[in-house]
């Protein structure tokens, strides 16, 4: 029974959605797009260490991620009723704190190789288990703010706003701190970097649990004897019996793949096969008009055509022009930017809808088994996304070991530099082919199963 009142859903609910993203992606983008690099180019890291370090600690966060996503569904915690917001103002402190510690340069400190290594493996684990703390409740929180797919459809958007503000606006910059004139890293501004990503988390994390309501958090199954019938050992069970889960997970993975792997490779394309870092900056700036310009263009084109008919067909345009890349050589900077501008349409697209596609496969979970988790599913979900950042990155760092690049060399062998550009060129090649399948040969609910399932969820409750 419900024993608040709350407002209709509005235009609130979606600004605090688009700062809970924002919060989350001040660390989490930041750390994925430049720790790498980072630890290669100021701690003198070999690449060897970094990729068993990113296979380890991202499979252990993948394992983790159920058991903390499920702590919402077992335990309430805080008096305000709200079912995940108070897990989020725990996890969100030593979220900041990680990417503060993961910038700072300790060989300025005398530290040794080994005590290097440890505090780069310690700096990493704390970050990954911290943004599981936060980004678990935070993506789970769509499902109780409210039931209609439309109004999810309009949290989704929000979420992709958010973590584009950060992707194309405060990562566009930071190419601009991290390198100085020579083209040499600079450690000082890495340091500037995680002030302001760490005081970006706890502020637009506050302004998201300020804004955003949890209007069906009171709702949980009950067994007869009145007590929860929760059982973490069922719901992982009927996830896999779950299809549309499978195949959203599926796409997810290459989803991963092709935002973390983009983001890791990135800086080494432009730095090692273009000789222009700092082009890093002008790529996100490109893509700015063209993802803000799709903000307007996909939900019409969602409302027309479906969002798994329009998902489908921007993903194949994105695999057409990567394969293009990927065989032509673009020895022209800009023409490289330009076209990999054009084929991020189709990541622009899934990242815009795929939360709409979770709540939809959490929302059928419901009607197929007559359960409600959000929390346990919904992490469920992102041990697949945490599968695929997991073989980006240990994929990418293994490649760049394997090339023989040399993170102590002043400049690497010209055998080297046109592995980059292939190994660069060939993650949104792959990604695509995995979100294809995934959409079209395993998610198996259409427009109208999902309006049916709304309907049947609101006469239940």
């Amino acid at each position: 029974m419900k024993t608040r009142e709350f407002r209709p859903f509005s235009k609130k609910d979606q600004i605090g959605y688009i700062a809970g993203d924002m919060a989350g992606s001040f660390v989490n983008l930041t750390m994925d797009a430049f720790f790498l690099v980072f630890c290669t180019y100021v701690l003198k890291v070999d690449p060897k260490f970094m990729s068993g370090l990113f296979l380890f600690a991202r499979l252990f966060d993948a394992i983790n991620d159920p058991i903390i996503g499920s702590l919402p569904d077992r335990f309430s915690i805080g008096k305000s009723g709200d079912k995940f917001k108070p897990f989020i103002k725990i996890a969100m402190w030593p979220l900041a704190i990680s990417i503060l510690l993961g910038f700072f340069d300790v060989t300025r400190l005398g530290f040794s190789t080994t005590a290097t290594h440890i505090w780069v493996a310690f700096t990493y684990i704390l970050y990954g288990m911290s943004y599981t703390g936060t980004s678990m409740p935070f993506g789970a929180m769509a499902t109780v703010v409210t039931l209609d797919p439309t109004e999810r459809s309009k949290l989704s958007v929000a979420r992709a706003i958010g973590g584009m503000a950060i992707g194309y606006g405060f990562l566009s910059i930071i190419p601009m701190f991290i390198w100085d004139a020579n083209k040499n890293p600079n450690p000082n501004g890495y340091m500037t970097v995680a002030i302001i990503a760490a005081l970006g988390c706890i502020i637009f994390y506050y302004i998201l649990c300020s804004l955003t309501q949890e209007r069906y958090a009171h709702l949980a199954h009950k067994a007869s004897d009145g007590k929860s019938d929760y059982s973490f050992k069922d719901v992982i069970g009927q996830a896999f019996k779950n299809r549309a889960m499978i195949g959203i997970m599926f796409a997810s993975i290459g989803s991963l793949i092709y935002i973390t792997g983009n983001s890791q490779f990135g800086g080494f394309i432009f730095k090692e096969f273009y000789q222009a870092p700092k082009m890093q900056s002008v790529a996100m700036y490109v893509q700015l008009p063209v993802t803000i310009a799709m903000f307007f263009i996909v939900p019409k084109m969602q409302a027309k055509f479906g969002k798994r008919n329009l998902l489908l067909a921007m993903l194949t345009w994105n695999f057409a022009l990567s394969l293009f890349i990927f065989l032509k050589p673009l020895e022209n900077v800009m023409a490289y930017i330009i076209l990999n501008a054009l084929a991020n349409l189709g990541q622009v697209t899934f990242i815009m809808v795929v939360w709409a596609f979770v709540a939809d496969a959490i929302d059928y979970h419901e009607y197929k088994f007559n359960s409600r988790n959000d929390g346990t599913l919904y992490s469920i979900y992102t041990f697949a996304r945490k599968i695929g950042s997991t073989l980006a990155s240990f994929g990418a760092t293994a490649a760049l070991a394997a090339i023989g690049f040399i993170a102590t060399a002043e400049t690497q062998s010209p055998e080297t530099i046109s592995a980059i550009r292939y190994l660069g060129t060939s993650i949104p090649l792959i990604a695509s082919i995995i979100e294809i399948i995934g959409m079209k040969f395993i998610w198996n609910l259409t427009r109208e199963d999902s309006e049916e399932i709304t309907k049947a969820l609101r006469e239940a409750e």
